[in-house]
């Protein structure tokens, strides 16, 4: 009888935390990533979005999986639509984690590969989460060191939600069949603009930290001045835009409805992570 939990990304941000918290659960996982590594106690499987060849022995035994892709990919439809109809011909549960605000227009990829989970059949669980607090000491940890975090989001605002939070409310999603066939968007407890955040994080590691409001031009010149490809960048730039509208300031219960806790705030991460965000 299948009884395993494929986790995808699983030495992710989301990932690691994930499986730890299935493991602690007493659940059988499955951590899939390119090197097949074990993680937190869970068993290894090599699993690689190109490569067909190793969805079948990732997906042996699974019940319920977790779906997301990794940071650095453009291709969601082209990248998910293998993995996830693999998936349906197994009939396994799948939670997903979109985008947050993917709902807003149905011809978003991450909306359209929504829409395919929902018509697939099987029970499924939708989790969109909204920018990470941990971008600060993975994506924007350059201009942390150098003082300032330059990107385009004007002065919108965003509900910042810490990994942690989603790992947790992903775990209720795949330990119960309560959340089955429901969306959920994930957020923290406020919505904070980038100068609010960078204040609370040099206030938490004692150095100053500031904001720079730049272009998209500027951005991407930046990023891929540093080594990022072109596409990637440009993908990245693009997703400020809903930032800059308003449209990340919304704030919601959902991971205190699946995980009974509330989300921690931008303060908790920073004094968590002020190890990562000095280094």
């Amino acid at each position: 009888m299948s009884n395993k939990i494929l986790v995808l990304g699983a030495t992710g941000n989301v990932g690691t935390p994930l499986v730890k918290a299935l493991v602690a659960k007493g659940e059988n996982v499955k951590a899939a990533s390119r090197t097949g590594k074990a993680v937190e106690g869970a068993e290894g499987v090599v699993f690689n979005y190109t490569d067909p060849d190793t969805f079948g022995p990732a997906l042996d035994g699974v019940d319920r999986a977790y779906v997301m892709l990794a940071s650095g990919s453009v291709d969601a439809i082209g990248l998910l639509t293998p993995v996830l109809e693999a998936a349906f011909a197994k009939k396994v549960k799948v939670v997903f984690q979109s985008v947050f605000g993917v709902d807003a227009d149905d011809s978003i990829p991450y909306r359209q590969i929504e829409i395919a989970i929902e018509k697939s059949g099987v029970p499924y669980v939708i989790l969109r989460p909204n920018w990470f607090s941990d971008n600060f000491h993975t994506y924007w940890k350059a201009g942390i060191d150098h003082g300032q975090i330059a990107v385009p989001a004007g002065d919108g605002k965003s509900s910042f939600i810490d990994a942690r939070d989603i790992a947790a409310s992903a775990a209720a999603a795949l330990t119960t069949d309560a959340f089955n066939g429901r969306a959920f968007n994930l957020t923290g407890p406020q919505a904070l603009s980038y100068g609010e955040a960078a204040t609370i994080i040099a206030k938490t590691i004692g150095k100053p930290v500031g904001y720079s409001a730049i272009s998209d031009e500027a951005f991407i010149a930046m990023l891929t001045g540093v080594g990022v490809p072109a596409d990637y960048a440009g993908f990245l730039a693009s997703i400020f835009y809903p930032v800059r509208e308003g449209w990340t300031a919304a704030v919601t219960t959902d991971v205190e409805t699946l995980t009974g806790k509330a989300p921690r705030s931008v303060e908790t991460y920073a004094k968590d992570h002020i190890a990562a965000l000095n280094g």
